[in-house]
């Protein structure tokens, strides 16, 4: 049952951003999924189910395979060290993790593809799109805890 309502959300995700934007860019929520994966079940299936979102996000662009794959399964990795003995759960600590892991999502997306295919945009612009969806995906931190988060 538990597979069922994780594909369900992970189809509605994709579908939120592909619907919506905020000045021509579309958010980066898939990020956001793959960091509750990781900050709840772990460095191993935190980068199972990131790689998996990836390579789902990868099939469905059309473009070739493997940057989100990488990126996502990064995210989920990273994430799980967010809520170990190191750091101590705020709400503060989950806007900033999720903003710099949304950060380092995209910039892992442009960097494979600017070395692999082609430049998709310029370096500005990518700056200001990861900027953004950075931006638009950190409040989200503020409701995402750990589970021994108190």
């Amino acid at each position: 049952m538990i597979y069922i309502l994780w594909t369900a959300i992970i189809l509605l995700t994709f579908l939120i951003q592909g619907k919506v934007s905020l000045f021509d860019i579309s958010p980066n929520f898939t990020s956001v999924l793959a960091y509750y994966a990781g900050i709840r079940k772990g460095e191993i299936k935190g980068m199972f189910f990131g790689s998996l979102i990836g390579i789902l996000e990868d099939s469905l662009s059309g473009a070739f395979l493997g940057p989100n794959l990488l990126s996502k399964g990064l995210v989920g990795y990273l994430s799980s060290f967010m809520s170990g003995s190191f750091f101590r759960w705020t709400p503060l600590l989950g806007t900033i993790g999720i903003s710099v892991l949304t950060l380092i999502d995209s910039t892992v997306v442009f960097l494979s593809r600017s070395i692999f295919d082609g430049m998709p945009v310029s370096i500005g612009a990518a700056a200001f799109i990861v900027a953004i969806q950075s931006l638009i995906n950190a409040p989200l931190g503020i409701f995402i805890k750990p589970k021994d988060a108190k």
